[in-house]
């Protein structure tokens, strides 16, 4: 795998970084009644441009509007990268109206990344997501897998509301639960007609599991439900530097110009949006 370029602070942002990219719509997947991944190329058929784990883009129609979005695609995926987009709003509403062969821009990458070639190397890991929370952390849990030696074992636990909105359901069954030394636990909100897997909250199922301590864990997923499973974890005796997660949904232009993104201190685009979560705790409380 060739080292990334990219760079992981905006202040270090390559120049044409910030200049939108031309990308070809090849493939849309209809994850969930609201969510579609979109696979994206260069007008080339190449890869807009590298990145790493946790990193966002822009993603713009032209006359419709903007906004960032978590990379889903793995790094190790040199042919292209998918965005997994939720619709809520005009232009998520154009993109789902989208077809293959169509048109967006794109620019990036932004933001710093999850540190998989530092502090999560040699560890054993916890991953925790809940619905469109799992998006950003596809990403790093793909190149983990695809860099297995490198890494301890991966525990994944994933929910949603209902079975029709887990994300990335095939190749979670497919994939995630073939792959040794990965163990994935899924569930859902309320008990549902077909369903035969665990029904209750992410929070519960995480203490009713009772993970050992020996674990670094990434977590991204609605607010309230990150409130409650880092309650879950103190109680099972995790500190708070064994916990990552992403704030990537606060930032806006990507660079640290609009201040749209500033939490006391810090500015998520320029310091995040990937942060360990005893260094969230030295922010106000408004993030």
């Amino acid at each position: 795998m060739s080292e990334c370029t990219c760079g992981g602070h905006a202040n270090d942002i390559r120049v044409d970084a910030l200049i939108p990219m031309i990308g070809v719509v090849t493939d849309i997947r209809t994850e969930t009644p609201d969510v579609k991944t979109f696979r994206v190329v260069g007008r080339d058929g190449k890869k807009l441009f590298e990145h790493m784990p946790g990193q966002c883009a822009m993603v713009s129609v032209l006359g419709v509007g903007e906004a960032m979005f978590s990379i889903t695609s793995s790094p190790t995926n040199k042919e292209y990268q998918e965005f997994s987009i939720k619709r809520c709003g005009t232009l998520t509403d154009y993109l789902h109206g989208m077809n293959v062969g169509d048109e967006i821009t794109v620019r990036g990458p932004y933001g710093n990344a999850f540190p998989v070639e530092t502090a999560l190397k040699k560890q054993n890991l916890l991953f925790i997501a809940g619905g469109i929370g799992l998006a950003p952390l596809r990403s790093v849990i793909n190149y983990v897998l695809d860099n297995r030696d490198n890494y301890g074992t991966v525990d994944i636990l994933y929910g949603s509301r209902s079975a029709d909105d887990l994300v990335q359901l095939k190749e979670i069954q497919e994939v995630w639960m073939k792959t040794p030394g990965v163990n994935v636990y899924l569930t859902i909100d309320r008990e549902q007609e077909g369903w035969d897997g665990h029904v209750g909250f992410v929070p519960s199922y995480l203490k009713e599991i009772g993970f050992d301590t020996n674990k670094t864990v990434l977590v991204c997923g609605p607010p309230i439900m990150i409130k409650f499973v880092l309650a879950g974890l103190m109680e099972l005796g995790f500190n708070k530097t064994q916990v990552y997660t992403t704030l990537e949904l606060r930032m806006k232009c990507g660079i640290g110009k609009c201040g749209r993104c500033n939490i006391g201190s810090k500015y998520v685009c320029k310091d995040g949006p990937v942060f360990r979560c005893d260094e969230i705790d030295e922010l106000p409380p408004e993030y």
